[in-house]
């Protein structure tokens, strides 16, 4: 009773809240969802929320820590990943009070004062990728390491866990043997003082696979191998049998742990998908394959020859996002389970008795209107070039091209879908369909069969991201790149 009258009725709730969340931790429950929010116009925080719930999701990770975003997740009961962004790493890695300002803005005061049930705070995103030729290998330790000191000083460290959702390229194997797995060899003394930190700490360790990566880069990667429908030439370790890459890169992982004497450490899977759209490989039918596939060995409890038991996994993603960057390729923009407007993909069952994806509810959309090229232009119109080049600039041209939903248009239909993307994102602006002589309004959809030519949802203020931060991420060399040769080869 002396600790009850030392403490204020609100402190009290507040301390059993995190009490409860201590003693109801430690069970795996429920698919995750990864909610990315690198788009030029966005659903309404609310909107996706519900979305979250109506789909069964009970877990969702997040790439920052969007005060609206975590605001709306409030009571919601869906347990939370915050994202801490690799350009925060550096400050965070050479100041404690900076890491403590951090988790007082982002976890504090989220956990205590909005009830929003955080768990976990990723630190970085996949920093160890190769491409970022080491770029983040001298901080990501220090900033979990602070990070973790500040979830400490605030009182919340049974309750918040830190993480570092690393790609699958930070073990490897000779032949692709799991058993033989271990740490890269130009970090490997690095990733054992992270794994001892994760493990010392009681904290997983995420990683991100991607059977969808290993067969756009590997023309010679086998097909069937990506996905969970069984394979002509598994692989025999030893007599534990792979017929899958994603099973066989786990169990790598799990031999990885195991023989640097971390075999226990627990294991979340950050991020696994398929996109649908931007190349020959990433489409509608693929993605329904291999995200039923896991999900069919997920709702069993299927775990690996190594790790039986279920998975803790969280889905590549939620929502199209089509101001990413396409550095790694054009289908980064095409990921979501769901369009940029929430509407299904293809059906997709969470559990037996689904009736597939629910889409979004009550979406609001800017006029049925779309901006093409004037029946009376020439194709040799020397302005023609310049303004395809702007419109794919400043806009998302990532449909168009070899392979994709958009490759059997005409000359034509590659202008006006470059035109009308441009026109949409810049909200049916009048002057953004004043392409010099050269495009004109129309109210009759120009979509043909899968190429859907689309209408931009009407987001609320603050909401349309497509003016600001978003077009800075569109203007992509490598789109206009692969929309001029496209162009050029469609008119030839």
């Amino acid at each position: 009773m002396g600790l009850l009258k030392s403490m204020d009725f609100s402190g009290f709730l507040v301390a059993m809240s995190l009490l409860f969340a201590v003693f109801s931790m430690g069970s795996v429950s429920g698919i995750g969802a990864n909610w990315g929010t690198q788009t030029t116009h966005s659903l309404p925080a609310s909107t996706v929320v519900k979305m979250l719930k109506d789909n069964g999701f009970q877990k969702v990770k997040l790439f920052d820590a969007d005060s609206t975003i975590l605001d709306s997740l409030k009571n919601s009961g869906m347990e939370v990943m915050v994202g801490i962004p690799n350009d925060m790493l550096y400050t965070l890695a050479n100041s404690v009070q900076a890491a403590e300002n951090w988790v007082a803005k982002n976890v504090s005061a989220h956990v205590s004062s909005n009830a929003v049930d955080i768990r976990y705070v990723a630190v970085g995103n996949e920093p160890f990728l190769q491409t970022l030729n080491g770029s983040f290998e001298g901080i990501t330790l220090p900033a979990l390491q602070n990070i973790q000191a500040a979830l400490i000083k605030a009182g919340l460290s049974s309750r918040v866990k830190v993480t570092v959702p690393l790609n699958g390229d930070v073990y490897t194997s000779q032949n692709n043997i799991p058993s033989q797995g271990d740490f890269r060899a130009d970090i490997h003394d690095l990733m054992l003082q992270i794994v001892k930190f994760l493990n010392d700490n009681g904290s997983p360790f995420t990683v991100n696979i991607y059977p969808f990566i290993s067969l756009y880069d590997n023309p010679s990667f086998p097909v069937d191998y990506a996905f969970f429908n069984g394979y002509s030439s598994p692989i025999d370790d030893n007599g534990r049998i792979y017929q899958d890459m994603f099973t066989a890169n786990y169990d790598t992982l799990v031999w990885t742990l195991q023989k640097n004497g971390f075999g226990n450490l627990s294991i979340i899977v950050g991020e696994i998908g398929w996109p649908t759209d931007g190349d020959q490989n990433a489409n509608i039918q693929y993605a329904q394959r291999f995200n039923q596939g896991f999900m069919a060995r997920y709702l069993a409890g299927q775990g690996t020859p190594m790790r039986s038991g279920p998975l803790d996994a969280y889905l590549f993603s939620l929502i199209d996002e089509d101001a990413k960057s396409i550095q790694p390729g054009n289908f980064e923009r095409h990921w979501g389970l769901f369009y940029f407007d929430g509407t299904p993909k293809y059906q997709l069952n969470f559990t037996a008795n689904s009736k597939g994806l629910v889409a979004a509810s009550n979406v609001q959309y800017l006029a049925r209107r779309w901006c093409v090229v004037s029946p009376s232009v020439s194709l040799d119109n020397p302005q023609l070039a310049d303004s395809v080049s702007y419109a794919c600039q400043n806009a998302d041209c990532t449909s168009l091209g070899y392979g994709t939903s958009c490759a059997n248009l005409d000359a034509r239909g590659n202008v006006s879908y470059a035109f009308n993307s441009y026109y949409q994102i810049q909200n049916q602006l009048e002057t953004a369909c004043k392409f010099p002589n050269l495009s004109v309004v129309t109210n009759t959809d120009p979509s043909m069969g899968d190429c859907r030519f689309r209408i931009m949802i009407d987001a609320p203020a603050g909401v349309a991201n497509g003016m600001a931060s978003g077009v800075e991420s569109l203007q992509q060399p490598v789109c206009l790149m692969l929309f001029l040769f496209l162009f050029i080869c469609t008119i030839l």
